[in-house]
């Protein structure tokens, strides 16, 4: 019960948002998909852009997924770069290194467990660093975005990919019948769907599909405006900030530099 009204409120306890996630991770890829008519890897790439590296850079993917936004990252560093994706959700690495396997990118990108608010990397390790639709999952946001800024050298780049509200009609209106009824409808869906298949192969279904698309929205709805979210990476000693939007006003592209007083 704790967690189904956590997720009406979108104030999961960190424990809770991984467990989530390793519920989920079967099912993630197909539902971002259907979430977003595909467009999500466009974001990914427009973000990757924004992070600004080239052959020979080293990139940070915080609470990386499935890999998407690293892998997209790990195109653009090689050759002789490297990108490590970071996760607390065992599931979801699970997932990337599987999906790097597939596509040959094994070679220049490497998937480990890591929390967010304690990366576990050298101040100025990376030339970039990004978050991708995750963000919002952050424990403390001040905390992990700073985290962000500190393992990346003066002069690199900090981006931040997230969905936002939009508040002009009529896309304020669309984005409210989309977030709040059909993505909870079509994590109901997707439950029972699973429900369905595992009780076919005799197995045990993984449960809370539903919350976790029920979560989604709510998540959304506490996170900070585009203004309030420049503010906090400035205030994670970010200089140069920058944000677009994108899908209408549906998603944000925030980026920054790491200030070179930082160092």
């Amino acid at each position: 019960m704790a967690t189904r009204q956590g997720a009406r409120a979108g104030t999961l306890e960190a424990g809770q948002v991984r467990a989530m996630f390793d519920r989920i991770a079967g099912v993630y890829d197909l539902m971002n998909s259907a979430m977003t008519a595909g467009l999500h890897h466009r974001w990914r790439a427009r973000a990757a852009e924004e992070a600004r590296v080239g052959p020979g850079a080293r990139a940070l993917d915080v609470a990386c997924g499935t890999g998407d936004l690293a892998l997209a990252l790990a195109e653009r560093v090689m050759p002789g770069g490297e990108v490590v994706g970071c996760d607390f959700s065992d599931g979801m690495l699970d997932r990337a290194r599987s999906k790097a396997a597939s596509r040959g990118s094994s070679a220049a990108v490497r998937f480990e467990w890591a929390d967010a608010m304690a990366l576990p990397y050298d101040d100025d390790a990376f030339d970039a660093a990004t978050v991708g639709f995750g963000a919002r999952n952050f424990a403390q946001l001040p905390r992990g975005l700073s985290e962000m800024a500190r393992v990346v050298r003066p002069g690199g780049r900090v981006v931040v990919l997230e969905i936002t509200t939009p508040t002009r009609p009529p896309l304020a209106q669309f984005y409210g019948l989309w977030f709040d009824r059909l993505i909870p409808a079509l994590g109901e869906g997707a439950g029972a769907l699973e429900r369905l298949v595992a009780r076919a192969r005799g197995a045990e279904a993984a449960d809370g599909i539903a919350d976790a698309y029920t979560y989604l929205p709510s998540s959304v709805r506490r996170f900070p405006a585009p203004r309030e979210l420049a503010a906090a990476l400035a205030g994670a000693g970010l200089v140069e900030i920058s944000y677009l939007l994108t899908a209408g006003g549906i998603v944000a592209i925030h980026a920054g530099t790491v200030a070179e007083d930082l160092a």
